[in-house]
């Protein structure tokens, strides 16, 4: 008699689904088929090939990085079980984020009435040095601790990616640089370029919010992460955040005020 193949099972809109786990050999397979260096060379290809960019989802992600962070970084997880990596393989967030960068930074830098020389020192500053260079210090040493101090079973094949923390790096520091660069801009040089207490108020709240932002997201990226355990040290640098704030206000020093103070003395500094 012939055996008829069940049928898949049916889902409802409101059940939840995971896919199977793969068997070791399928995924050794896979991933021997599919190495970093494979994604690294998929990802530069299509960061030239424009019409294959989803902007659309890749704004949508900026907006809920705002509102509902969460939603974003689950994205990451159902990338994982469809694509078999964390981290994105479509450029189109990258390519947003670096012209904003660049169109906020101009910005900022006229505001600080900033000669075209400066003016241009500034921008590449931003970019390379505060954007990449700050953000593989950090993600190198957030994926170093979450692999050494975090992962559930350490006897698991189960690793983050390295090119998934210096996503997560980029998505908190989008949030961070539009409250910096935009949102803080108005009050720049009217209020916060003074020597006024309230001016160090605005300022440092400016500065606390950001940087809550960012570490915020920071862990919400290590949180979604299913291998991971105790990820809620990562929410303990909002102690010493919360207390230099204090500290800052109490002593009436403006975070802002040094910050383009420290901005101007290396650009004057620094010959290209």
């Amino acid at each position: 008699m012939m055996h008829m193949p069940p049928s898949p099972p049916t889902l409802s809109n409101t059940s939840t689904f995971s896919l199977p786990e793969p068997s070791p050999s399928r995924t050794r397979t896979c991933m021997d088929r599919y190495t970093a260096a494979a994604k690294r060379s998929k990802f530069i290809k299509r960061l030239f090939k424009l019409s294959h960019m989803d902007f659309q989802f890749a704004l949508w992600q900026m907006y809920f990085l705002f509102v509902s962070p969460q939603r974003v970084f689950r994205d990451f997880v159902y990338r994982k079980q469809t694509k078999n990596q964390f981290a994105r393989d479509d450029p189109a967030f990258l390519v947003l984020l670096s012209f904003f960068l660049l169109v906020s930074s101009v910005l900022y830098g006229l505001v600080m009435k900033l000669s075209l020389v400066l003016l241009i020192k500034f921008v590449i500053w931003v970019v390379f040095i505060d954007c990449i260079g700050v953000g593989v210090i950090i993600a190198s040493i957030y994926w170093f601790i979450s692999n050494k101090f975090l992962i559930k079973n350490s006897k698991s094949n189960a690793d983050v990616e390295w090119a998934y923390c210096f996503d997560v790096h980029l998505n908190a520091f989008f949030p961070l640089l539009t409250i910096l660069h935009i949102f803080q801009l108005p009050f720049l040089m009217t209020i916060i370029d003074h020597n006024w207490y309230i001016s160090a108020v605005i300022g440092n709240t400016f500065w606390l919010a950001a940087i809550s932002y960012y570490f915020y997201n920071l862990f919400l990226g290590f949180n979604v992460l299913p291998f991971l355990t105790n990820t809620k040290i990562l929410l303990y640098p909002f102690t010493i955040l919360i207390l230099v704030y204090l500290l800052t206000i109490g002593f009436n020093i403006n975070l802002s005020r040094l910050l383009m103070n420290a901005y101007e003395y290396r650009l004057l500094s620094w010959s290209l």
